[in-house]
């Protein structure tokens, strides 16, 4: 495998980034070539129910590297930190294909973190 293969988890609600991630309906797991600039795979996974630290154990057990978010709480990014999940957060909702698009050319804007617990 490659090392420069990423997985990208982006909490998706009716298709879209979820600004509330603990509460999306599912969420895309994006297998993304950072040489070639393009999502190599795709896959909408349902989590677990919603507990704190579970999410954070769930995406580490896919593979994820990464979390694009609309919004998180400080605590739930020290989770992610924990088990070497980069975030980013402050994110629109968009398509995970445009926010990865985004991110690959290096256009993706982060505003205010949407979560405030």
């Amino acid at each position: 495998m490659s090392t420069n293969k990423i997985k990208i988890a982006i909490p998706t609600a009716e298709g879209k980034l979820c600004l509330h991630f603990g509460h999306c309906e599912r969420f895309a797991l994006l297998d993304v070539d950072l040489t070639e600039r393009k999502i190599v795979g795709r896959e909408d996974s349902v989590p677990p129910p919603h507990e704190p630290g579970v999410l954070p154990r769930w995406l580490a057990e896919q593979g994820v590297e990464m979390i694009m978010a609309g919004g998180m709480g400080q605590r739930a990014q020290g989770l992610f930190t924990e088990q070497n999940i980069r975030v980013t957060v402050g994110l629109s909702p968009d398509t995970p294909e445009n926010l990865i698009a985004q991110y690959l050319g290096g256009t993706l804007k982060s505003g205010e973190n949407a979560c405030d617990h």
